[in-house]
């Protein structure tokens, strides 16, 4: 008997059955999953009775109308692109220590027409931003 001439043999382990496995597993688990719509999430949003603040001299007020014009500082402005905006909220504001953007928008107002203030802004340099709303009534 010679023990000394035999070479061991590594075992090898077989990947595929444990790979079929896991996706039955991951299949069976997206078929059991139960998916909630975004619809059905309700939120109550809080509101707030603070006291309005004063007007300070380096506000530059911005209106969006529904229709989508804008008024600088109560003086209308033809809207051509985001750029010729940003130009007018820099004249407006020239001689304006670190000016806030003041954006009163009306209730109706398109999402993107208060976007657009706020992109011109951004591109003016401005880096305070601030939104005017009504005061809830109780």
């Amino acid at each position: 008997m010679n023990f000394r001439g035999r070479t061991k043999e590594d075992p090898e382990i077989n990947l595929i059955p444990l790979i079929d496995v896991l996706l039955v597993i991951i299949i069976f688990l997206m078929l059991t999953t139960t998916y909630s719509k975004f619809a059905e999430l309700h939120i109550n949003l809080p509101t707030a009775d603070a006291e309005k603040q004063p007007e300070r001299a380096n506000e530059i007020d911005v209106a969006v109308r529904v229709d989508g014009q804008y008024l600088i500082q109560r003086r209308p402005v033809a809207f051509r692109d985001v750029a010729t905006l940003a130009d007018e909220l820099r004249r407006a504001g020239a001689n304006m220590k670190d000016p806030m953007i003041v954006i009163n928008a009306d209730n109706s107002a398109t999402h993107q027409s208060v976007i657009r203030v706020m992109d011109a802004a951004r591109q003016a340099g401005y880096r305070q931003v601030a939104f005017a709303v009504e005061q809830a009534t109780k």
